[in-house]
């Protein structure tokens, strides 16, 4: 392993170190001998600096004199990609599991010129900021004072996938695959965190999920905390049993309710921001709802997160 690494990328000691550790998690999974170091070979070249990462340009880091082997790796060779997905699961729990630990779920864009991809179609893009042809994943990270890392991922279908037997028997989805919405995968992602017993203490993401009553309603009646964004046009119902947008409760705040408070470190330094709660009401279950402000130093921009 140690002359392939050196093909590749010049890892420090300790970096290297860990990588093989994580490796030795999931090396099993691929076999045969020969498939395990395709792997490795594969591993290493996503995190070298070649400056496309196809088939033929990690074969010849590679020193490989066609790409056949790596595609066979990820095309046809027999493996779990969800069993590698739990050893990963496991790794994280045990080399970088911290109780006081962030689970972070966001999707992201692949852009696509045709239209074979699985998932595949015209839609909102946050890599593009719009409307693109692509593929749509949610992926939830793990983030703790031990390291970070990508621990799960789904891939988006749109109904008019999952309802075209056509177009799923041609990209070879699976026939128990059903249409799932972003937040409906980043729960079923929680579920599998919290079944293999990683340890955390909060959950966050933006507003698609934050906005999504059935996710807040089943992180709360599961005692899980969270802090996930929502629109300035959202509704929540206040202490008082008043119902009005978060926008309006914003309004409300006085000068001296804000506490600055920094949301840790960037390029720069401390990114400090002005911060304020408000008490809401708890339908589900015993315990605290708030809403918080986010204000903006610079430019008084608001931005709004529920909480449990």
């Amino acid at each position: 392993m140690d002359e392939v690494g050196r093909q590749y990328v010049e890892l420090g000691e300790g970096w290297r170190d860990d990588l093989e550790c994580l490796f030795s998690y999931i090396s099993p999974r691929f076999g045969r001998v020969d498939r395990q170091r395709h792997a490795w070979e594969y591993l290493l070249g996503l995190l070298s600096s070649v400056e496309r990462k196809n088939g033929w340009q990690l074969a010849e880091a590679a020193e490989h004199e066609t790409p056949y082997s790596l595609q066979h790796l990820l095309d046809r060779a027999p493996w779990d990609a969800d069993a590698v997905r739990d050893d990963l699961t496991e790794y994280i729990a045990q080399e970088l599991g911290d109780r006081n630990g962030v689970l972070v779920v966001d999707e992201t864009g692949f852009l696509k010129k045709g239209t074979h991809s699985a998932g595949v179609q015209r839609q909102y893009s946050g890599t593009a900021g719009r409307i693109e042809n692509c593929q749509v994943g949610v992926f939830m990270a793990y983030a703790g004072q031990h390291g970070r890392a990508l621990m799960d991922r789904e891939l988006y279908l749109p109904k008019e996938w999952t309802e075209d037997n056509a177009r799923r028997q041609a990209a070879k989805i699976p026939d128990q695959i059903e249409f799932k919405t972003k937040p409906q995968l980043a729960q079923q992602m929680i579920e599998r965190a919290v079944a293999a017993k990683v340890p955390f203490a909060w959950i966050t993401g933006d507003e698609v999920y934050g906005d999504n009553r059935s996710l807040r309603v089943w992180l709360e009646q599961s005692d899980l905390h969270f802090v996930l964004a929502t629109r300035s046009n959202s509704h929540v119902w206040t202490e008082q049993l008043r119902q009005a947008t978060v926008e309006t409760l914003g309004k409300t705040v006085t000068d001296a309710d804000w506490q600055t408070l920094s949301a840790g470190d960037g390029t720069k330094g401390p990114r400090w921001y002005d911060w304020v709660r408000i008490p809401l009401l708890s339908w589900q279950m015993p315990g605290e709802r708030w809403l918080m402000l986010r204000r903006s130093r610079s430019d008084n921009k608001l931005a709004y997160y529920v909480s449990q």
